[in-house]
């Protein structure tokens, strides 16, 4: 399996100058590439192969004007025509959105594969770069003298870090023991989420926490003039600000999604089409703020990568509505109610715990191998083959919850 070791980079200041070179190329080439092939696609209609990209790049590198690319590694531009070329596959079997052009103020990155970079004793050293690049390796548990990357991958972030990423082939690690329980998870906003046992976890609220700060720095920016040394800084403080708010949430996703993984075998979580519920005016900021995109693909590697099973319920399954211990279906029910009563077996649901039950019994039909009924239809199973329910709902008029 593919890992990826991500380590703060401290580049000399000839260092930096080449790879700041390196990241204008690399730039260039991903906007001229793209901008050709969509003037060709708009004009003549037809897609542009990645040997035709790589033709003109090297067309390029004759002329007077863009002589200054050969200055720099050919890996990294090499590199910048292929994910070009990925991005434009992936488009159009409808996988991503159309991509876009690169921002010079933004996230800036260049990927070196084995001809472009030395590893030797732990001791990194770039193609351009002359000396050995110093950098600070945090994982005691991996020997780095031994580390032999596919790729690395040097970027710099908006705020002037400056970061390393050692791609390796790894083998698979062990298998996490068994521990004979399972668990349903519900998403929500006022709790991060609630599972089947009754346990909540708070909602960070990332960004609420830093808006005051943020707001204040954005205010700041504003009022500078646009290419001056202050409006460098007041926007080199902004970008730290999102640093911080983004390095807290992903800190929290990894806890979260780590215990998880560590307390159950399988683990039933819900298919929501967060993409369509950010588009509420109302709830994007929290839902954004949340998280719940990247909670699932970290908890589907992890899950895989330590042999448990995750089981995905389809989106439109009532969890919320359903009594989970008679079955009965409200026909309604607002999102503001957080606590109701069965009509049938007059049982008091909590509505987010309820809603974990049953999304855990329907993970546990799939588990099963069970034909399932209408608690268990509709789900789908990630990792190792296991079979679905074949049961169809019946449609009904329901709300997406949360």
């Amino acid at each position: 399996m593919r890992t990826a070791y991500k380590c703060r980079a401290y580049p000399t200041p000839d260092q930096a100058a080449v790879l700041n070179r390196t990241f204008g190329c690399v730039r260039l080439v991903w906007n001229k590439t793209l901008s050709e092939r969509m003037s060709r696609y708009r004009v003549e209609g037809a897609r542009t192969s990645y040997r035709e990209t790589d033709a003109a790049l090297t067309a390029w590198k004759r002329t007077d004007e863009l002589a200054f690319l050969s200055e720099v590694s050919s890996v990294p531009l090499q590199q910048t025509l292929r994910h070009q070329h990925a991005a434009f596959a992936n488009f159009f079997a409808l996988r991503a959105r159309h991509p876009r052009f690169k921002s010079r103020t933004g996230r800036q990155s260049a990927h070196f594969t084995r001809s472009a970079f030395r590893m030797r004793d732990g001791v990194l050293t770039l193609a351009k770069t002359g000396a050995p690049l110093q950098f600070t390796w945090s994982f005691g548990d991996v020997d780095l003298a031994a580390l032999e990357p596919t790729m690395v991958v040097l970027s710099r972030e908006p705020d002037g870090r400056w970061h390393v990423t050692f791609a390796v082939d790894a083998e698979p690690s062990v298998s996490a023991e068994p521990t004979g329980h399972a668990i349903g998870v519900d998403l929500g906003l006022t709790d991060f989420l609630v599972t089947s046992d009754g346990d909540r976890v708070a909602n960070p609220r990332c960004h609420v926490r830093k808006a005051r700060n943020l707001a204040r720095y954005q205010r700041r920016l504003a009022r500078c003039k646009r290419g001056s040394s202050n409006h460098r800084k007041a926007k080199t403080k902004v970008a730290r600000t999102h640093r911080k708010i983004r390095n807290a949430r992903q800190d929290f996703l990894h806890r979260t999604t780590t215990r998880l993984v560590r307390s159950a075998d399988v683990i039933a979580i819900e298919d929501l089409n967060v993409a369509a519920m950010v588009r509420n005016r109302h709830l994007a900021r929290a839902i954004s703020d949340a998280g719940w995109g990247e909670f699932r693909r970290q908890l589907e590697y992890k899950c895989a990568r330590a042999s448990r099973v995750l089981v995905v319920i389809n989106r439109w399954f009532p969890s919320s509505k359903t009594c989970s211990v008679c079955g009965h279906l409200l026909a309604e029910l607002k999102l503001s109610t957080r606590h109701w009563t069965c009509p049938g077996c007059r049982t008091r649901h909590d509505r987010d715990l309820n809603a974990a039950k049953n999304i855990l019994a329907a993970g546990r039909a799939v588990a099963r191998g069970d034909s399932g009924d209408a608690c268990g239809a509709d789900v789908s199973r990630q990792g190792t083959t296991l079979p679905r329910s074949a049961v169809k709902q019946e449609p009904r008029a329901v709300r997406r919850s949360s």
